[in-house]
């Protein structure tokens, strides 16, 4: 419901203010290695309830006007996937945005990264990214953002690409519409959290 995951274990309610299974996933484990240390049950429902997230895991920035803004530092195909899913319940449409990191890393994985994005995302939700950030040093530039969003789009995904992050938000932030959850997505580029802010600058100027 909303930004919260309701559970019940054995006989006690929890409830976590965060979204995502992989989230409820992670309560019940940590409930399990508490208990088995003499916590009661009750006790990490009662603790459970004030969790107040971590920095850029899926850190709401704005929500307003059925328009909802969410940073996350997912990168790897099981993380992005997890974090598309974990976002999908909180408004109707999913506009997804990623910054892969390096062009070796980003070679590595983009098979998979392809078929797990294809796979999480629903028919009226959509992925942008733009081009790959790069930390200097020596590494072969064979390699862009805009490549994955071709293989997405050979299957059918409503894919795009901005090389241009900020040119691309200058774009997209006027056609949103309510009962929308934007999610910004990327790791390692000290400038994404400045960036995120900028974002909700644009929505609030909009």
């Amino acid at each position: 419901k909303g930004f919260s995951i309701s559970f019940q274990v054995a006989e006690s309610n929890v409830t976590i203010p965060t979204i995502g299974i992989h989230n409820m996933e992670n309560a019940l484990a940590c409930m399990a290695a508490a208990h088995h240390v003499g916590l009661s049950v009750q006790a990490c429902a009662d603790a459970l309830a004030h969790y107040e997230g971590i920095y850029r895991r899926h850190q709401c920035l704005y929500n307003r006007n059925g328009i909802i803004v969410i940073d996350d530092y997912a990168h790897n195909p099981a993380k992005i996937a997890a974090s598309i899913k974990a976002c999908q319940p909180i408004a109707h449409q999913l506009i997804a945005w990623f910054q892969p990191h390096g062009y070796g890393p980003t070679r590595f994985i983009r098979h998979e990264l392809v078929h797990e994005i294809a796979s999480a995302l629903r028919p009226q939700d959509s992925i942008w990214m733009s081009e790959i950030y790069y930390a200097g040093g020596t590494a072969v530039k064979d390699i862009s953002a805009n490549d994955l969003i071709k293989d997405l789009q050979l299957l059918g995904i409503d894919a795009h690409f901005e090389e241009d992050r900020k040119r691309l938000f200058e774009k997209l932030i006027p056609t949103l519409t309510p009962d929308t959850v934007l999610l910004l997505m990327g790791a390692r580029d000290p400038g994404l959290e400045k960036f995120a802010h900028e974002v909700v600058d644009l929505l609030q100027e909009k």
